[in-house]
This record gives C-alpha cells, structure tokens and sequence, in this order.
C-alpha cells in the first residue's frame, strides 16, 4: 500500500496494456501492477473473468475484451485503452498455450490456431501499438516467451516451435524500433506452478497409440520438475520496466541459465566438429 501511495503521489504511474490477464502469470503481473500504483488496461477474452478487478481498483484499471486472433479487436482494444489512459507504456504480450502432441499428431489445424495464438496474435498487437508509440516517442514491449524459446521438449515441440518464432520477431522488433524510443524485453520464465498446464491452457492432438508410452513417460517426468512460484516473480518484471536501459531478454528462475547453458554448449561442440565440412561448402 506504501508503494501504491507513492507511485500515485508522485506522478511516476505506468500505463500497462496487457493480454492474457485473466489467470497464471498474466493475473499475477496485473494485479501486482496495480497494486503498485499503476494503471493496466487488462485483457482477457472473457471480461467476465476480470471483474473483481474492477470492482477492487476501480478507474485504474480498463477491463476489456479481446481475443489476440481478432486483429481487428486487437487494434480497437489497444486504441481503445490508448485513448482512455492517454498512453500506454508499456505493451505486454502475455496470451498463449501449449498444444500437447508429437510432431506426426497434430494436424494442420491445430498448428495454425497454436501459431494463431502464440505467434500471429503477438504480432497484431504489436502492430496496433506501434503506431501509438512511435507519436509517444517511448514505449516499452514486453513479451512472455519461455526458456523453451531456446530449447526443446518433445510431445510439445509445436510450442517450442512458436517461442522460437516468438523470440525472433521480438529480437528483429528491438532492432527496428530503438531508433523510435522504444524498448523491448522478452520475458522468459521457467517452470512455475501457474494455471498453464490446466485444460484451459492445452490443447490436445488426436493420439496415436505408438506413442501412449512415451508421452506417459514424458509427462511423468514433467511432474517431477521444481516449479517457481509465480508470487515471486513482479518484482523482477518491475526492475526490467524501471530500468533506463533494460535487458532484450530476462530469464525468470534459478533452473533456466544452467539448461540454456547446455544446450548452447551442445552446439557449439557440434558446430565445431563439423567446422571442417561446413568452411568446405563455402567454395
């Protein structure tokens, strides 16, 4: 309460535009935010689910309907909340899910509306926010990806898939946009108990009886993984959003440097033992 009074006292307030704000990691950062002192404009595609936000914070939060595979309601949501704060500083890009099935499950149609969510509804609000921001001359983008943004796990190879693509995008957006003022950071969080591995987080491909054991096996395993507390985690994203020259990438949890670390050694070696062939293919 101490730190809401003197972030409102003071003038220093943030305007958040957030997606994905009805439950894990999405409620926990607008809810902290506001808790501070700031303002969130939150989204969810059920409104529904926000309203004990706006009853508990009354005008400093715009509740607001949105579905990130509409890019229409994207852009009235996200000018809709422009116009209501009078800027957003800071556009979070939290939605998305995890489609559960091995490479020759999943059909066409359950990749498209994973990259839908994942990659393409990201990529609207961004669009939609630019243009917002660049009149601003600052801004900050925010982006949860994964430490799965720089390995691999089968069975949910599809979701990796899309936070690599995820990751890409924001690396290509932070080179494009720091000539305009605006930041961007991708968030990238470990194993946490949040609601992400609820039915309404996954999505399943049809089975194929080949595979029951090893996925059997692949889940067991993922149960067995220590995860964070999702409590813990504001103020790490409040440090990134106050800093004057925030990190492009910040990992959540003590287990994702070790794994990354890994992995990128692992491909290196790789690289290197074939250096000589590849340097051959030069010509």
């Amino acid at each position: 309460m101490v730190q809401q009074q003197e972030n409102t006292a003071s003038g220093t307030e943030k305007v958040w535009f957030i997606t994905g704000s009805s439950r894990g990691f999405g409620r926990v950062w607008t809810e902290a935010a506001l808790q501070r002192g700031d303002k969130v404009a939150a989204t969810a595609r059920n409104v529904e689910s926000l309203a004990d936000l706006k009853a508990k914070y009354g005008d400093r939060v715009l509740t607001l309907a949105l579905d990130v595979t509409n890019p229409e309601q994207v852009k009235s949501a996200v000018e809709s909340a422009h116009a209501h704060f009078g800027r957003l500083d800071i556009v979070f890009n939290n939605a998305g899910y995890s489609l559960v099935g091995t490479i020759e499950e999943a059909s066409a149609d359950n990749i498209r509306a994973l990259y839908d969510t994942n990659v393409l509804g990201p990529v609207s609000v961004i669009q939609a926010a630019l243009p917002l921001l660049r009149r601003q001359g600052k801004g900050h983008i925010l982006g949860t990806s994964s430490s799965l943004g720089h390995v691999t796990y089968p069975v949910i190879g599809y979701y990796c898939s899309t936070k690599w693509a995820f990751e890409a995008i924001y690396e290509s957006l932070a080179a494009e946009v720091k000539q305009f003022g605006i930041d961007v950071t991708i968030i990238e969080p470990g194993a946490y108990a949040t609601e992400f591995g609820s039915q309404e987080s996954l999505k399943f491909a049809a089975s194929l009886p080949v595979y029951n054991d090893f996925k059997a096996a692949f889940v067991g395993n993922l149960r067995t993984i220590e995860r964070g507390n999702p409590e813990a985690t504001p103020e790490a994203i409040f440090s990134v959003v106050d800093a004057p020259n925030p990190p492009l990438r910040l990992f959540l949890g003590s287990h994702t440097l070790p794994e990354v670390r890994k992995a990128y050694a692992q491909r290196l070696a790789t690289w290197e033992a074939w250096e000589a062939v590849s340097n051959a293919a030069q010509g």
